[in-house]
């Protein structure tokens, strides 16, 4: 197990490393899709987009684990790199609310002014490979804005929902029933003191991944230049987008 791993993210990690791969040879629609699947409830992913600088970091990154795995992901449009806020059900019929009180935290919060510290790569295993990120430092405004985001759209939130609520299901049920207890969890397994935020930038066998978390890594500073509302796919991916953001100035 990779040092300092959380059990219970190296289980969604694994997840979406599955999804991954998979999309690599069938990807999922991802932009403007028009609206969710008709259910009552829908997992959304509110997001940040990162600036042009970690972008150049993460495409470098994902070209470097490309070259010793082929078989990996490219950061296109099935793969745009992002900083997941939050996870959560909503209902439906209150999107637009959710949108709305989101975007009142997202501006109240002046996202685009943040200054973020890229401080490491890091990886979750997943049997022989990984699926690698370059991870941010939690720094206090973007924990604040985390929890504001979450107290946004709380009152459209519910407890859980099924796997209608997602873009498509999978084709073990059993994999449904973890994304589902996953989304469900979300808070407060990976928000507040466990939020870990980070780019994924692609897979790698774990031997090339733990000698590369070895080397020196020269941190950086970079801002969100935008957000976003998506719609969740299989493994918990953001697969469908539903609502964006500048929030320039």
């Amino acid at each position: 197990m990779h040092q300092n791993a959380n059990p219970v993210r190296l289980l969604s990690c694994g997840l979406a490393l599955i999804f991954m791969l998979a999309v690599a040879c069938d990807p999922v629609p991802s932009g403007n899709d028009g609206p969710p699947h008709a259910s009552p409830v829908v997992a959304i992913d509110v997001l940040l987009e990162p600036d042009a600088t970690m972008l150049r970091h993460a495409e470098a990154n994902n070209a470097r684990l490309r070259t010793v795995y082929p078989a990996g992901f490219a950061l296109d449009a099935a793969h745009h790199p992002h900083i997941t806020l939050v996870h959560r059900f909503v209902r439906s019929e209150d999107l637009d609310k959710v949108y709305a009180a989101a975007e009142k935290a997202l501006a109240s919060a002046n996202v685009n002014s943040m200054k973020l510290e890229a401080f490491k790569f890091y990886y979750a295993p997943s049997n022989e490979l990984g699926i690698a990120g370059i991870s941010a430092r939690p720094a206090p405004e973007l924990l604040r804005l985390q929890q504001e985001v979450i107290d946004a759209v709380a009152p459209f939130t519910v407890e859980t929902g099924s796997i209608t609520a997602f873009v498509a299901p999978h084709d073990d049920p059993a994999q449904d029933a973890g994304l589902i207890d996953y989304v469900s969890h979300f808070v407060p397994r990976y928000s507040g003191e466990n939020f870990n935020p980070h780019v994924s930038t692609g897979v790698a066998p774990r031997e090339y991944l733990d000698a590369m978390l070895a080397e020196p890594f020269e941190a950086f500073t970079f801002s969100p230049a935008g957000a976003a509302v998506y719609q969740l796919g299989p493994f918990g991916t953001a697969a469908r987008k539903l609502k964006e953001w500048d929030l320039q100035p």
